[in-house]
């Protein structure tokens, strides 16, 4: 697939060793390249997450005021069993930070990386 055809989304993280373990062995992402400390591109199919840490020139311009304070941003992945895939992930000592929550779009529950960023597990609702 070409970098064109990606969806790019920036994590800042604490450990980047840590997110690209997280990620790559819960997630299913793969590793695409990594710079040690600073940097990581993780892939999972047309999602390129690139997680940086305090090197990066990613986390260098993001100024200390707006670093500070954690959005309720999130990827969101998508899944045909949820169910199944929150038993995989607590069976692997995975700690959810919220409930399963049900709406009119799917069901939804909400876990975060090691650095505190959410990943949004989603199952859609079936369609008539």
């Amino acid at each position: 697939m070409a970098d064109s055809e990606l969806a790019s989304v920036r994590y800042l993280v604490d450990d980047v060793e840590a997110a690209v373990e997280f990620y790559t062995t819960h997630l299913g992402f793969t590793l695409e390249m990594s710079a040690g400390a600073a940097f990581a591109d993780v892939r999972r199919g047309a999602l390129r997450l690139l997680v940086s840490g305090a090197a990066s020139s990613g986390a260098r311009a993001t100024p200390p005021d707006v670093a500070a304070v954690a959005g309720r941003n999130r990827i969101h992945l998508q899944y045909d069993d949820l169910v199944s895939e929150i038993e995989r992930l607590g069976e692997a000592g995975l700690t959810f930070v919220s409930d399963l929550v049900s709406g009119p779009g799917g069901q939804q529950i909400l876990l975060a990386d090691p650095s505190g960023n959410l990943v949004e597990l989603f199952q859609q609702a079936p369609r008539d």
